[in-house]
């Protein structure tokens, strides 16, 4: 049986605005011997699976740092400090990045970043019945294009290597199974 690990010690190594560094000290319930491991500690974020009324999907293209790409995402970001509501950060994101609003957004599941590393959850959110409001308002590190995609499309984008982003796949699959009439956790 698999139990989990008792924490010895916690210190913090770094603060970077979007997470903090941590190395956590830990003895292995099975050899009894002392681990360091790191783990980062960020806010939850949240992807928005935003669907026209002709069954399109609002997706953003943006530059990735960390991949050095150009990726075709949905809107999503980072729970902003004082948010708790992912619905609610989920109908600011989608504004704000695309100028579109919706109706009816609702929760649609949740997932571990990374556990491995990770401390936060990525929800995905579903807005039906999406149309173009407003203008957009970027963050000043955002420089996003937005497209129309037919949900049709969506496996083939993500077997031909297109969408990439494995969390932005994640809410994909959460949007599948709501399709599909199964719930999610």
């Amino acid at each position: 049986m698999i139990r989990p690990w008792q924490k010895i010690s916690s210190k913090l190594i770094g603060d970077f605005r979007i997470f903090t560094l941590r190395s956590d000290l830990k003895i292995s319930p099975r050899t009894g011997r002392e681990h360091d491991f790191f783990v980062l500690d960020s806010v939850h974020w949240v992807n928005v699976i935003a669907v026209t009324p002709d069954q399109q999907l609002v997706m953003v293209e943006q530059y990735r740092h960390g991949s050095n790409t150009v990726e075709l995402e949905i809107p999503g970001g980072m729970m902003d400090p004082g948010e708790t509501d992912p619905v609610a950060t989920a109908v600011r994101e989608l504004r704000e990045e695309t100028g579109y609003e919706g109706e009816n957004a609702r929760l649609l599941g949740r997932i571990h970043s990374n556990p491995a590393i990770l401390t936060n959850l990525t929800y995905t959110v579903l807005i039906e019945n999406c149309q173009l409001r407003h203008g957009v308002e970027f963050d000043q590190g955002e420089d996003l294009a937005t497209r129309l995609v037919p949900a049709g499309d969506i496996p083939q984008l993500i077997a031909d290597g297109k969408i990439g982003h494995s969390l932005v796949v994640v809410a994909l699959y959460h949007y599948e199974l709501w399709r599909r009439g199964i719930k999610t956790a």
